[in-house]
């Protein structure tokens, strides 16, 4: 289950390196290396080909020391969803941290909010 969730994790990096230029699998697998994952190219680039089928990225094969390099660049629908996501992800976040804050000892609780009694159920 872990492992999907960080399959969403990275399909999302994806399209954040795409939107500042246009990315190839190699150099994806190599930046993703720098924050922990490991993926290989029979993993990548199915991803890469999924993103693409989706129209979230498209593909233009150019040239690179006489070899077919695919490069792919992010379109309108793909920053479209990675606006989307980015919203749902910072609304999501501030949650997760929020409620580790409180574990931490710390309460989130706003100031106004009244505190819950123990016992009999009564409240001052």
């Amino acid at each position: 289950m872990v492992r999907g969730f960080f399959l969403g994790f990275i399909k999302i990096h994806i399209l954040h390196h795409a939107a500042e230029e246009a990315v190839y699998g190699l150099a994806l697998i190599s930046e993703l290396r720098r924050h922990g994952y490991e993926l290989s190219p029979g993993k990548m680039y199915p991803v890469l080909h999924e993103l693409e089928r989706a129209l979230y990225l498209r593909r233009v094969d150019r040239v690179v020391n006489g070899k077919v390099r695919k490069y792919y660049t992010i379109t309108r629908h793909g920053l479209a969803a990675l606006a989307d996501a980015r919203e749902k992800i910072r609304e999501l976040v501030g949650e997760l941290l929020e409620g580790a804050a409180g574990e931490a000892g710390t309460t989130s609780r706003p100031a106004s909010a009244p505190r819950r009694q123990r016992g009999r159920g009564r409240r001052e």
